[in-house]
């Protein structure tokens, strides 16, 4: 499958003050000391296992960034499976350019590459189910959209984005609010009708409530053994999108999409993926 670009101009900031913050306040004086200005190479990153790739588009900024003349071309596209030894990318130009790029670019690629090999595992999982995997918002700081599109890149989808794209009614709003059906009531006074509402709950009884109630078209069944998701499923009826959450292991995932959710959302593609090995070579 291939994949829209975001417009660099979006990604910039955030590869810019990664630049930055390698090079300090005086650059890398490595390089400046050891490698004539004039000296050119031909690099390429290489992958030193088998991943899906993610994050191509971010190294190649980054060295573009550090000097616009280097020549970039990517062999692999983000979203794309590779193989160990594969080139995923051919850099040519300044040497001293190509390594003062290097780390960033290599940082973003392969801790990208890490969430989109990790989705692609949960997703294989899921074949022949309509269970789709989704990620959530416990992302690194700074990085949640290029976390969030590597996600992509491994076959599963998006939640929210920020605090502002939907509605999320969690444990400790209801809590605030006095019960389910007080919380769902101010929901429905105050939300616009463009936007989505979803609900969590961690008890059949919960969900009965706000089948009673309504006001949520989504609901969030937080760390429910794969008995009690089955017979939620059935109580939803197909009445509201259900998502399931919590405990959400590798080893779990194709017994829960069994049990017929919509969803499944796990935090760990994006704070517990392992950093995909990949190299610069000259």
């Amino acid at each position: 499958m291939s994949f829209a670009a975001v417009p660099d101009l979006i990604l910039e900031p955030m590869v810019r003050n990664a630049l930055m913050e390698d090079l300090g306040s005086y650059g890398d004086v490595t390089t400046r000391a050891v490698i004539p200005a004039e000296t050119t190479y031909d690099a390429r990153i290489n992958a030193r296992e088998d991943a899906v790739v993610s994050g191509m588009q971010v190294a190649a900024l980054a060295f573009r960034l550090v000097d616009p003349e280097l020549e970039v071309k990517t062999l692999i596209a983000d979203g794309q499976p590779c193989k160990k030894g594969d080139t995923l990318m051919e850099i040519s130009g300044k040497a001293a350019s190509i390594l003062s790029g290097e780390r960033v670019a290599l940082n973003y690629a392969g801790r990208l590459t890490g969430i989109a090999t990790m989705t692609a595992s949960f997703v294989a999982e899921t074949k022949g189910t309509k269970t789709r995997v989704t990620c959530t918002r416990k992302t690194t700081p700074n990085m949640r959209l290029v976390e969030k599109l590597a996600v992509l890149h491994g076959g599963g989808h998006n939640h929210r984005y920020s605090l502002s794209d939907a509605i999320l009614i969690k444990d400790n709003h209801i809590a605030a609010a006095g019960g389910v059906r007080q919380v769902l009531q101010a929901t429905k006074a105050h939300a616009s009708h463009m936007m989505t509402v979803e609900i969590e709950v961690d008890t059949l009884a919960q969900l009965k409530e706000v089948l009673d109630v309504g006001g949520a078209s989504v609901v969030l069944l937080d760390n429910m053994d794969n008995d009690t998701l089955r017979e939620a499923v059935q109580m939803v009826d197909g009445r509201m999108v259900t998502e399931a959450s919590g405990n959400v292991r590798l080893d779990r995932i194709a017994s829960i999409s069994a049990t017929g959710v919509d969803y499944i959302s796990s935090g760990a593609l994006t704070h517990s993926a392992r950093t995909v090995d990949l190299g610069l070579d000259f």
